[in-house]
């Protein structure tokens, strides 16, 4: 098993679950160990976060075989009040968007 690289230390934008439920919504076939790697995570607290995520209707897998498929729920509103108006897709377009070659948009485009 790989080990996961050291945590980041002080405060991030995105959180655990945001990041996990990106990883997923990147690849709804990804195993845990994976997204485990990518968010740099254990293993572990990728499989609670997960539950988390499908405890609030925000994600559902389905079982093939030995793997998940999993399913995000695009129209569910963000848990924050502040961000009730917000999706978990537009949520996703925007961290999607701004990963394609990792370029900042124009100031001029914000």
């Amino acid at each position: 098993m790989d080990a996961v690289p050291e945590s980041h230390s002080g405060w991030t934008f995105l959180t655990n679950h945001a990041r996990v439920l990106a990883s997923v919504a990147d690849d709804p076939t990804v195993r845990i160990r994976d997204i485990a790697a990518r968010c740099r995570l254990t293993e572990r607290a990728v499989q609670r976060i997960i539950a988390d995520l499908e405890q609030g209707g925000y994600l559902s897998h389905t079982r093939e075989g030995r793997a998940n498929t999993y399913r995000v729920t695009p129209g569910k509103v963000l848990r924050h009040p502040a961000e009730a108006s917000l999706t978990v897709g537009s949520l996703l377009a925007l961290l999607a968007r701004d990963e394609v070659g990792h370029a900042p948009r124009p100031a001029e485009d914000r």
